[in-house]
């Protein structure tokens, strides 16, 4: 093992390392920091994420300091002096705190850990060497840039240079079995390979992801679903053993044969949709790319799907785990006719009920949960309204959007996924130009009428009540229904429209609906 001093670096080792700090949004907190341990004579040095970013020239998002004592002591001293927030990390607080600082109108983290037995060893129980390296925390930092010395017991520095994530050690997945995913995300993350060792002792330690809370599996697993790459990322997953661990139900859906028109069994489709949900969305037009280019201009999709909806995560990382989830109960509704024709009847709505599961047992926030099982429920719907080279109806579209709610728009693009994904290679030119003339059509339908629902409200609850001398239930809902349904097909246009209607309704008795 090469321990490098300040004084000892080499210039191979230190190459030298110039850390830029004036472009950062994290400068000056770093600099509060380092005053502060200076002035308090606090030994301290930058570590872990923020000491990678530096080299590679990103920007950094947290500062992650240890010091030489109390970690504890250090952040309830740092956070008094400089208005902060301080928070002791659940079972680890005298090695371990948070500060929070407000740096004008942004936050930025400071994580103080101990150097309990000195910074190697420090460095030591980190996970990967991209991650185990150090800057000593001392003296005047220029505005610009500073030429830094570097600790790097474990290499490191010649791993970021050949993009390679490698464990600081083979026992690092046990310390923390949450790394088993970390890996794979950090490399999609920096656009890393693992190294051959790393990736054996992952695929041998698998099984421990049982150990790690369920609330942990589901950032990670939705940090690694953020990245771009997404097919490729969820095939690294896959690779590593890591996937059918943590969705168990995917193992089901590899080598399930499907119907002639789909390229891929249903395991690779589920996979290949995760990409095409990234491409439809993020895809640049004119660049030659046709199955780009066909796409609708919609405007303002771009920040639709840039939206949080659960836990800090945005739509497309949802629609990406939707499109990984869409056909999860193709397997156990699979049917073969004796003509070989193979059935998957049903196979939405059971699929809503699994997608429903795993994100109970991912706990998912409730908006998190109902965006997903809505897209999976009604994946099929925008293609079918298309079907034999028409348009949509009227009708057709106000049920789909009236049923599909908040997801409408977001399983508009998920069916256009799912098309991508199912042709392949085998990709008709003038089917997808269709495919994307229809879902123009219903986004242009709907997004004509804003952030307003679907359907004038002609009528109220109360004018329905009034009118008929009805109690308060059921029926007035139903009602309520007809008339919307009607409106949005052009049928109705007035108040006096409506009352007629459901005067109409009500005299003919029988079913409402």
């Amino acid at each position: 093992m090469n321990v490098y001093s300040p004084d000892v670096l080499t210039e191979h080792a230190r190459a030298p390392v110039r850390i830029a700090m004036g472009g950062w949004r994290i400068a000056p907190a770093v600099e509060l920091v380092r005053a502060r341990f200076d002035e308090w004579s606090i030994r301290s040095w930058l570590v872990g994420g923020v000491v990678r970013d530096a080299l590679l020239g990103r920007e950094a998002g947290d500062v992650d300091v240890a010091v030489d004592g109390s970690a504890h002591d250090a952040g309830i001293r740092l956070a008094s002096e400089l208005d902060g927030a301080f928070v002791p990390w659940t079972g680890s607080a005298e090695e371990m705190v948070r500060v929070v600082l407000r740096m004008g109108g942004d936050y930025c983290v400071v994580d103080v850990s101990s150097a309990v037995n000195g910074i190697v060893s420090d460095l030591s129980r980190r996970d990967f060497t991209v991650n185990a390296m150090a800057v000593p925390l001392t003296g005047d930092l220029p505005d610009d840039s500073a030429s830094w010395s570097l600790l790097d017991p474990f290499g490191g520095l010649a791993d970021l240079r050949a993009r390679m994530i490698r464990a600081v050690a083979p026992g690092v997945f046990a310390d923390d079995p949450a790394r088993l995913l970390r890996a794979p995300r950090l490399a999609a993350q920096l656009g890393f390979a693992i190294a051959s060792e790393t990736r054996t002792v992952i695929r041998e330690s698998t099984e421990r992801l049982r150990e790690v809370s369920v609330e942990r599996v589901s950032q990670e697993l939705f940090r690694l679903l953020r990245e771009p790459g997404a097919t490729r990322n969820v095939r690294e997953l896959d690779d590593l053993g890591v996937l059918c661990e943590v969705l168990p139900e995917l193992a089901e859906a590899k080598g399930v044969t499907q119907p002639k028109e789909h390229y891929y069994d249903v395991f690779n489709h589920l996979v290949e949709s995760v990409g095409q949900a990234e491409r439809i969305v993020l895809g640049q037009a004119g660049e030659g790319d046709w199955v780009v280019d066909a796409l609708p201009r919609v405007e303002g999709i771009t920040e639709r799907f840039a939206e949080p909806v659960g836990s800090g995560f945005d739509r497309l990382t949802h629609l990406k785990l939707a499109a990984l989830l869409h056909d999860i109960a193709k397997p156990c509704t699979r049917t073969v006719e004796e003509s070989g024709r193979i059935r998957f009847l049903g196979h939405h709505t059971e699929g809503e009920r699994t997608t429903a599961a795993i994100a109970k047992r991912l706990r998912l926030g409730g908006r998190s949960s109902r965006l997903l099982r809505a897209m999976v429920r009604h994946h099929l719907r925008p293609g079918q309204l298309g079907n034999d080279g028409a348009f949509p109806t009227r009708r057709g579209m106000f049920r789909f959007f009236r049923d599909a709610g908040d997801a409408a728009i977001d399983t508009i693009y998920l069916n256009l996924a799912d098309f991508l994904a199912a042709r392949g290679p085998m990709l008709d030119r003038n089917e997808w130009v269709h495919a994307c003339e229809v879902a123009g059509h219903m986004l242009a339908w709907r997004l004509k009428r804003g952030s307003e629902e679907p359907f004038s409200k002609l009528v109220s609850g109360h004018d329905i009540m009034g009118g008929f001398a009805l109690s308060p239930g059921p029926v007035v809902g139903q009602l309520l229904a007809i008339v919307a349904e009607a409106a949005a097909n052009g049928e109705i246009e007035t108040k006096e429209d409506a009352m007629a209607l459901v005067g109409e309704r009500l005299r003919s008795g029988g079913d409402l609906a």
